[in-house]
């Protein structure tokens, strides 16, 4: 038997931002309460993070992680902290303290430039292209309660998804009728992945852990063919023309 040291690898989740305008718990439950009961398979457990930026006071985040868990969501930590002050109080609550990715802002420090190195030319090595994984394809409506699921793929429903029901690929997700339940595409964190329906009416589209709900839909674009795709870590609908 091989044994193994422990290791500890940088890797990259999908996780949830709470954005927060003022810490009234009353709002903060129910808009919680709402989203789970939309896609609780979906936020079941799911790990969220809370966007701090917009408070102009420290939080009680020992009451707010009560708060957070008694939804079924689990609180990790805080980003948009603005002094340390913030940062402590979350610290010892047990809280992470994240800064995303557009937040860092250092500066690369001056590399000496490299000796030259003599060039050797070789013959391009053979590409062997990677196995393609075939779509899931669905026949006929989903029906309210059925939870289809592409792993590893596309997945392709060739009737309408009904409301209270669920399809999830880790790819693209492609809806040959109405969509009136939850798309959820690049459910593993591929932010490449589109959603495609010839007839908007969702309750809940998602796409890498970005989502929105039905009533921040477009109204112009209800019950309309469009394509949903990430754009600036934002959903962006478009009409299908």
């Amino acid at each position: 038997m091989v044994e193994r040291d422990n290791e500890l690898k940088g890797t990259t989740f999908t996780i949830s931002v709470l954005h927060l305008s003022d810490g009234n718990p009353a709002r903060i439950r129910q808009l919680l309460a709402a989203k789970v009961a939309l896609a609780p398979q979906f936020f079941n457990c799911a790990p969220l993070v809370i966007n701090v930026e917009r408070l102009a006071a420290i939080p009680d985040f020992e009451q707010l992680r009560e708060l957070v868990e008694s939804e079924d969501f689990v609180l990790v930590g805080i980003t948009g902290a603005k002094d340390e002050a913030m940062k402590t109080a979350a610290k010892a609550a047990g809280l992470a303290v994240m800064v995303s990715g557009k937040s860092r802002k250092a500066e690369p420090e001056p590399q000496p430039e490299p000796a030259p190195v003599p060039v050797k030319v070789e013959a391009p090595a053979e590409v062997v292209p990677a196995p393609l994984v075939p779509s899931k394809v669905h026949v006929g409506p989903v029906r309210s309660g059925q939870q289809i699921y592409a792993a590893g793929s596309s997945l392709v429903v060739l009737g309408s998804v009904s409301p209270g029901a669920e399809v999830l690929a880790d790819d693209s997700i492609h809806i040959y009728g109405a969509l009136r339940g939850r798309a959820i595409a690049g459910a593993k964190g591929n932010t490449r992945a589109r959603i495609y329906c010839q007839q908007l009416q969702a309750e809940l589209l998602s796409i890498a852990g970005t989502f929105q709900l039905s009533d921040a839909l477009p109204a112009g674009l209800i019950q309309e063919p469009v394509h949903i795709r990430l754009d600036n870590e934002q959903l962006r609908i478009d009409r299908i023309k």
